[in-house]
């Protein structure tokens, strides 16, 4: 085997392992924490907490996700979205992943421990077990809530943030919490939308499957006005100040509009752009919530 054979070799072995953990989820969940954190110092907290938080926060979730990928393997390459995972491909060996899933999260609790605090760590390692046992054991093949009770556990990266900052979790991070558990139904579900054909050839019993998406429109345009009310509950009880307030009423108005268009035509092509508009809306909710803490 040549030397450029063995780079490459080891190069894909790296990938692999590395698309086990989703990192375009990770980088989700920490556009959460970060904007906390700040709101959480009602300015920039110190470079250092702030490094070793998102680490310890992308550690942990993706020992969720690897673990995740390792539960789900028999329905990953049923699925065509998800027929590329490492696991389907035997890029890595089920037992490999497993192993490699349960030492991020053993790393993500000591390190989170030895650089932030035994909450934040305690709250990481929790939103591991919520994620394995409560979403991808216990409801993601029974029930059409299972992105709704499942999801709480993406929603916990907030609170990390919080106690990283404070030592506790308080009212504003729990409204934090809130925010991110109202607003993951309408994303996942945009998505599920598309991929309907997807979970039901896999047997996995996405509201779209089960009740159909005009039904599933209808919950999105819900759950969009409660995610819209809560973020602006949380300005309030916050302190938050005009140029947030300004945003969430902005932003919700444009994910509401694009809601009621997806009733209105409950197409795969809609239900993409409610998707897209998603995390451009959580992205935008947050950063004005840092800048609005900052200024």
């Amino acid at each position: 085997m040549t030397a450029v054979t063995t780079r490459r070799s080891a190069g894909a072995t790296i990938r692999a392992y590395l698309g086990l953990t989703k990192p375009k989820i990770i980088r989700l969940l920490l556009i959460t924490t970060v904007p906390t954190m700040m709101v959480a110092a009602r300015g920039w907290p110190s470079t250092w907490l702030v490094v070793a938080t998102v680490v310890g926060g992308a550690l942990a979730a993706g020992s969720a996700n690897t673990i995740n990928c390792y539960v789900d393997r028999d329905i990953d390459q049923v699925m065509r979205r998800t027929a590329h995972r490492a696991l389907v491909r035997h890029d890595v060996t089920p037992r490999n992943a497993l192993r490699f899933g349960i030492v991020l999260g053993v790393v993500s609790f000591v390190w989170l421990w030895a650089t932030v605090n035994l909450l934040s760590a305690v709250l990481a390692v929790a939103a591991i077990l919520f994620y394995v046992f409560v979403y991808t054991l216990g409801l993601k093949r029974r029930s059409t809530q299972n992105i709704v009770i499942g999801g709480a556990a993406g929603c916990v990266p907030v609170l990390v943030g919080w106690a990283a900052v404070t030592g506790e979790v308080g009212l504003p991070a729990l409204a934090l919490f809130a925010i991110v558990f109202y607003w993951t139904p309408p994303h996942f579900w945009a998505l599920a939308m598309k991929y309907r054909d997807d979970y039901a050839a896999a047997g996995v019993p996405m509201l779209p499957v089960v009740r159909g998406v005009a039904e599933t429109a209808q919950q999105i345009l819900l759950y969009t006005i409660l995610l819209v009310a809560v973020s602006l509950i949380f300005g309030g009880m916050s302190g938050m100040g005009l140029l947030y307030l300004a945003a969430s009423i902005l932003l919700g108005g444009v994910f509401i509009a694009y809601a009621v268009r997806l009733v209105r035509e409950p197409t795969a092509r809609v239900a993409m752009q409610v998707f897209s508009f998603s995390i451009t809306y959580l992205a935008l909710l947050f950063g004005a919530m840092a800048v609005d803490a900052v200024v």
